[in-house]
């Protein structure tokens, strides 16, 4: 008789990893990507434009499930400022998401204890959503993936709420990863959502990430396991050096919404690079990062600058993001300064 966990694992390899690697295959099929850009220090209004400038509504009557950055209690950018989420939750809701969890796994600390010192519990009472810890899943709760054709020697497993979830939004910061990453956005917070150990926990998957030679295309890969509905990047504040908890400030004042995570993370390099950082996000062509080629090849996303369309608000996003395209080599094509609001949004794109 086969134990519950030789069943999931079954179970994945015969027909859910099959779907998976097909979705992701599905999103690089795609003719090209767009990426909004909004320049604001207001959280609030930036998140929320964000969103309404890629005229999409993919979470109306959904349960949605929010992947933030709790990798450790620190201030932000070093995990996901409390009103970016809080923001990004009323956003959803106000969109016709029916019900709320978040849920995460931190790397730099007890992932309970980080979402405590955040008040993250708190705040989870006062919206009315569910704040997992992702450490105290049950073992049962979890679906092993044998992830063939990858670097993860023993594959991966991967929480049934993300395998299950009707709807899956990520937010995540911007920064440089010191510890072998090289940078932090969209691609690499899908680590947090893997588990750190086997059910037995004999086997540290987290070892083996940061001790291979091939990390960064390993950080690409474990995002064959889902797609996200929207990402939201909080390019307010930035790590333009050590990272990920720590490092030199910069202010790039900037919010970035998307679909598509290579384009979000191409986007988030150019920012990355125009306010000065590490050589090793400054070297080469942007698809040419480890990350992002890796992701590319495995059809999670777009496969050229010239494939991403960015969208601006007014004339100050424009300029930003005009700086930004130069790096990238992506067309802009900015929308009216005026403010516009969701319903207008979804008019003027004919959505």
């Amino acid at each position: 008789m086969m134990s519950r966990w030789e069943f999931l694992r079954a179970a994945a390899l015969g027909g859910l990893g099959l779907v998976l690697r097909g979705v992701a295959r599905a999103v690089g099929s795609e003719p090209g990507a767009t990426v909004s850009m909004v320049k604001s220090e207001d959280r609030s209004w930036a998140v929320g434009r964000a969103i309404d400038l890629l005229g999409v509504n993919p979470i109306d009557g959904k349960r949605v499930v929010v992947k933030p950055n709790f990798n450790s209690a620190h201030a932000f950018p070093g995990s996901t400022h409390n009103d970016t989420l809080r923001a990004l939750i009323e956003k959803l809701r106000s969109m016709g998401a029916v019900s709320f969890k978040v849920a995460d796994r931190s790397g730099m600390g007890n992932t309970r204890t980080v979402m405590e010192e955040k008040g993250i519990f708190d705040m989870a009472d006062q919206m009315g959503f569910e704040a997992v810890v992702l450490d105290e899943l049950a073992d049962e709760e979890w679906v092993h993936f044998d992830m063939p054709d990858t670097h993860w020697s023993r594959g991966l497993y991967f929480p049934r709420l993300f395998v299950d979830a009707e709807s899956i939004v990520q937010t995540c910061c911007m920064k440089t990863h010191r510890f072998g990453g090289h940078f932090t956005l969209s691609l690499k917070n899908s680590v947090g959502m893997v588990a750190q150990y086997s059910p037995d926990g004999a086997y540290n998957f987290m070892n083996e990430l940061h001790g291979s030679a091939h990390q960064r295309l390993m950080i690409a890969e474990i995002n064959l396991l889902y797609r996200p509905d929207l990402v939201v990047l909080d390019g307010i504040e930035a790590f333009v050096d050590r990272g990920p908890e720590a490092g030199t400030l910069a202010r790039p004042g900037v919010v970035i919404g998307g679909r598509d995570r290579v384009a979000v993370d191409a986007v988030g390099v150019g920012v990355l690079r125009l306010m000065g950082t590490t050589a090793e996000v400054s070297a080469g062509k942007v698809f040419d990062q480890e990350q992002i080629r890796r992701a590319v090849e495995l059809g999670i996303g777009v496969d050229s600058p010239e494939k991403i369309e960015l969208v601006v608000p007014d004339a100050e996003s424009q300029a930003f993001a005009e700086s930004v395209a130069s790096l990238l080599g992506a067309p802009l094509r900015p929308l009216s300064v005026r403010r516009a609001g969701w319903g207008e949004v979804k008019e003027q794109k004919g959505k």
